[in-house]
């Protein structure tokens, strides 16, 4: 399981290094892909598997369905930890997050989600702004 918040600095050469908290758990490969609100999602490969196998299920019928296993899927890419614990986040995905040098690694229990520092800040606010809204939304869920 993933928890904790953590902030990091990305190199020039696109290179993350991953606490050593999670680096146990993505041993055995990892996929960062386009995530929400202006994230990346990083997973090991079993949920990856997972997730990737339900999204191939959806009907292509569907124009939503479509649209976000081809954003999720199209945008994937395979990473692998180096020996000092990083993984290379490929351009074209740092540039959908509009990630700067300063990122935050958040745990959300299945997966690692990858945010600009700053955009990470705004959202974190937004979102403690409206907590008693949104835990009364969620209690309609048993939450």
């Amino acid at each position: 399981m993933f928890i904790g918040e953590y902030q990091h600095s990305i190199d020039e050469k696109g290179r993350l290094a991953v606490p050593v908290k999670f680096r146990s758990k993505l041993a055995k490969g990892a996929v960062v892909t386009r995530g929400l609100d202006q994230s990346l999602f990083l997973f090991p490969m079993a949920e990856w598997e997972q997730l990737a196998q339900r999204l191939s299920k959806m009907s292509i019928a569907q124009a939503n369905s479509r649209a976000f296993a081809r954003l999720m899927l199209a945008g994937a890419m395979d990473v692998s930890l180096d020996r000092q614990g990083r993984i290379i986040l490929p351009e074209y995905l740092r540039s959908y997050a509009k990630m700067g040098k300063q990122l935050v690694l958040a745990g959300l229990y299945n997966r690692i989600e990858l945010w600009d520092k700053a955009i990470w800040q705004r959202y974190k606010v937004a979102t403690e702004k409206n907590s008693t809204v949104i835990a009364e939304q969620l209690t309609d869920l048993g939450i």
